[in-house]
C-alpha cells in the first residue's frame, strides 16, 4: 500500500478513548444477541407449529450473530497494541470488517425467513418470494463486499459508488418485496397481530437503512479514527435493533397469530398463549381440538374431551353390532 494514501478504515491509529468505545459497543452487542439466543431458545414453544419457523430462524441468526461477535472482539483484541498511548492496528485488526459481512451474509437473510414466516403468503408464492428475498438480501452484503473490502481494500471510491449501487438495488428489492408481503397480510390477522407486524417491519426496515449510510461515508471523506468509531458503534447498534428489537417485535406476532387461531378452532396449542401479561387464547391439545363442533352439539355439549371418548365408544358399538 502507498504510505501517501490513506490507511483502510480497520487500521486506523485509534486513541485510548476510542478504542475503548469501540469495544464497549462491540462487547454490548455480542452480550445482548446472546442473551437474545437465550429468549429465542426458551420462548420457541410458545407459538404453533404453523410459525415455529420463525422461531427457528430466530434462533439461527442468534447463534451465528453470538459468535460473529465473539470473533469481532477477537480480533479487535488482538489487533492493536499499546505504544505511547494509542493503540497500534496490526494485520489482524483488518478482519473485523470482513468479520462483520460474513455474520450479514448469514443473518440478513434469515431476518428475511424470520418476518415472511408471520406474514399470511402460502404455498408456491411463499416459497418463491422466500427464495427470492433470501437471494436479494446474500447478494445485497456480498456486493457491498467487493466495494468495501476487496477492491483495492476498500480505497477505491469508483468501486465503492459502482458496487454501492449494485447493492442498493438488491436492497431496494427487499423493501419492495417485504413491504407487498406484510401489507397484504395485515388484513387476514387481528389488528393488535397487525400493528405488531407492522411496527417489526418498521424496525427492520429503519435499522438496514443504517448501513448503506455508513457504507458511503468514505465515498464522501477520509476515515479518520472519529470516523470509524462511529461506524463500528453504528454497525453494532443496528445489528441489535435489527436482530434483537425486531426479533421480539416478531415473536409477538407470532403468539397472536398463534391465538388467533387457536380462538378460530383452525389450530391448537398446548399451552394458554400470554402476550404482554394478557392472557389471549387457552391451551388446546390437538386430540381434543380435532372434534369438530357439531360432534359436541350432537352429544349435548359435552367436553371435547369426552365427545371424543364418546364418539369413538359409539361408532365401536355400532361396528360391534354389525
Amino acid at each position: 500500500m502507498d504510505p501517501t494514501e490513506p490507511p483502510v478504515p480497520e487500521l486506523q491509529t485509534m486513541p485510548l478513548g476510542l478504542y475503548d468505545v469501540v469495544q464497549y459497543a462491540i462487547l454490548g452487542a455480542g452480550f445482548a444477541l446472546f442473551a437474545y439466543f437465550l429468549y429465542a431458545l426458551t420462548s420457541r414453544d410458545e407459538v404453533s407449529a404453523r410459525y415455529r419457523p420463525s422461531s427457528h430462524a430466530a434462533l439461527c441468526l442468534a447463534a451465528v450473530a453470538t459468535v460473529a461477535y465473539l470473533l469481532l472482539y477477537l480480533d479487535w483484541d488482538g489487533g492493536f497494541r499499546l505504544e505511547d498511548g494509542v493503540y497500534v492496528p496490526n494485520e489482524e485488526a483488518r478482519t473485523t470488517e470482513s468479520t462483520r459481512y460474513i455474520d450479514w451474509s448469514v443473518t440478513v437473510p434469515l431476518l428475511t425467513v424470520e418476518l415472511l414466516a408471520v406474514c399470511s403468503v402460502a404455498g408456491k408464492a411463499a416459497r418463491r418470494l422466500r427464495s427470492s428475498t433470501m437471494a436479494a438480501a446474500l447478494l445485497m452484503i456480498a456486493t457491498g463486499y467487493l466495494g468495501a473490502q476487496v477492491l483495492d481494500q476498500g480505497r477505491d471510491r469508483t468501486a465503492l459508488v459502482v458496487w454501492g449501487l449494485i447493492s442498493t438495488a438488491f436492497f431496494v428489492y427487499l423493501y419492495v418485496a417485504l413491504i407487498g408481503a406484510v401489507r397484504r397480510s395485515m388484513p387476514t390477522m387481528g389488528p393488535e397481530a397487525a400493528t405488531s407486524l407492522r411496527n417489526a417491519t418498521i424496525v427492520l426496515l429503519s435499522s438496514f437503512g443504517v448501513y448503506p449510510l455508513v457504507y458511503a461515508v468514505p465515498v464522501f471523506a477520509d476515515v479518520t479514527p472519529a470516523w470509524f468509531t462511529a461506524m463500528q458503534v453504528g454497525y453494532s447498534a443496528a445489528d441489535v435493533v435489527a436482530k434483537v428489537g425486531f426479533g421480539v417485535l416478531v415473536h409477538k406476532v407470532a403468539k397472536l397469530r398463534t391465538a388467533e387461531d387457536v380462538a378460530a378452532g383452525v389450530d391448537t396449542h398446548p399451552e394458554p398463549v400470554w402476550s404482554s401479561n394478557v392472557h389471549k387464547s387457552e391451551g388446546v391439545l390437538p386430540e381434543l381440538g380435532r372434534v369438530a363442533p357439531a360432534v359436541v352439539d350432537r352429544l349435548g355439549g359435552a367436553p371435547d374431551g369426552a365427545a371424543g371418548r364418546r364418539s369413538g365408544t359409539a361408532a365401536g358399538r355400532r361396528r360391534g353390532d354389525t
